[in-house]
């Protein structure tokens, strides 16, 4: 993995960003690291924020351990409660409340 210390880093951050296409640059301050920057091709701006938002990340934790602890519904017992057939439910789940009908 790449580091640069803050006192030797005097490439423009453009420059910095042509480094990380295969592992991570870790920024370090006196020896310890203090960012990372890390390629996001791919990834949209809303996955990348709540990749690093503590309380998504705690939520999805809590979820896991409840599906865990207590089990859950498969996706048949969900159609069921819900009386969709496989296509209406698949019509449902591309709808999104503020956009409309996803491509």
């Amino acid at each position: 993995m790449k580091t640069v210390d803050v006192s030797e880093a005097t490439l423009a951050l453009a420059d910095y960003t042509k480094e990380i296409t295969k592992e991570p640059l870790i920024v370090t301050d006196k020896g310890k690291p203090v960012a990372a920057l890390v390629s996001i091709r791919g990834a949209d701006a809303e996955t990348v924020s709540l990749s690093n938002n503590q309380q998504f990340l705690d939520l999805i934790e809590r979820s896991r351990s409840r599906q865990k602890s207590e089990g859950g519904f498969s996706t048949e017992e969900m159609r069921r409660r819900f009386k969709l057939k496989k296509k209406e439910a698949s019509n449902r789940l591309r709808q999104h409340p503020r956009r409309g009908v996803r491509p």
